[in-house]
């Protein structure tokens, strides 16, 4: 676990959280040791990802995993199903579940630009007091 929270610039405290809560399921040894793959180094640097670049809670961290995993299981379901009405409708799904993870991080960015947008009014403004006091 302790090379994993390296990799991943996290505390070992902070994955087994992140476990604890359910973003993340390692295997498990005979003896209960947590068996961590390379997907799970990579699932875990996208949640690190959505969480430092969008600002997810962890509410919608789970959320996001929960989106990731569905379209997981629909790829790798579109792949083997032989029916092409059925490959079709899951990728509709598919389609569907890719939307529903973007409207949450437009929503995001939405909620960014709008705060960005206030500082830039404010640093506006900070500019009309210098010209009026003179200040350099």
């Amino acid at each position: 676990m302790e090379d994993v929270a390296n990799l991943c610039g996290l505390t070992k405290r902070t994955v087994r959280y992140y476990e604890e809560i359910g973003l993340l399921a390692p295997e498990r040894s005979e003896g209960g040791f947590r068996l961590y793959t390379e997907s799970d180094v990579e699932k875990l640097k996208k949640i690190i990802n959505a969480r430092d670049a969008l600002g997810f809670s962890l509410q919608e961290l789970q959320e996001y995993v929960s989106i990731g995993e569905e379209l997981s299981v629909l790829r790798d379901g579109i792949r083997i199903v032989e029916d092409i009405e059925r490959k079709r409708s899951m990728i509709g799904d598919m389609e569907k579940t890719v939307e529903k993870q973007l409207k949450m991080m437009d929503q995001k960015i939405a909620k960014i630009v709008k705060i960005r947008s206030e500082f830039i009014e404010l640093k506006d403004k900070i500019q009309e007091a210098k010209i009026r006091y003179e200040i350099e």
